[in-house]
């Protein structure tokens, strides 16, 4: 995920503050992701992350949701409807299917938020995989929806 970020950044970086804003916190939440994760670099042993650092990633999480939701694709989906019908109406298809994957991460933020002992901890590493997975294609499909504006309205 971080390589396809790093992609995004050369692509797109630069072209508006609020689109590189928001892969700034991509990368911010995939770091943190890492962390409590234990993967690379972050290897932990068998340790599990701190009841705190999960919810501190927890907020990043929502963050970066309600940041696409109610910044980025209204400015991207109103480029694209001055742009073109074309667009639109691709943007119309892709944010139903990012919005599926909103529920994975309000599900996640839910669970974990409300955590009061390390017995929730004991979940996380599955969690954290259906997650991963969620967050990968929501990431894909903002970089479609962000490939359709920066094509056609470059």
């Amino acid at each position: 995920m971080l390589r396809e970020l790093e992609k995004a950044e050369q692509k797109w970086g630069g072209a508006n503050k609020a689109i590189d804003q928001w892969l700034n916190n991509r990368r911010n939440l995939l770091v943190h992701y890492c962390r409590i994760a234990g993967l690379p670099p972050y290897e932990n042993g068998n340790s599990l992350p701190s009841v705190d650092n999960v919810r501190s990633f927890c907020e990043m999480l929502v963050d970066y949701v309600s940041e696409g939701h109610f910044e980025v694709y209204n400015q991207v989906v109103s480029a694209c409807e001055k742009h073109g019908q074309t667009s639109k109406a691709v943007a119309q298809q892709l944010l139903p299917k990012i919005n599926d994957t909103t529920d994975a991460a309000l599900d996640f933020n839910d669970k974990y938020t409300e955590a009061a002992d390390d017995k929730v901890l004991m979940q996380l590493d599955s969690d954290l995989s259906r997650l991963g997975d969620a967050m990968e294609t929501r990431f894909q499909l903002e970089d479609q929806l962000l490939e359709v504006l920066h094509t056609r309205h470059s």
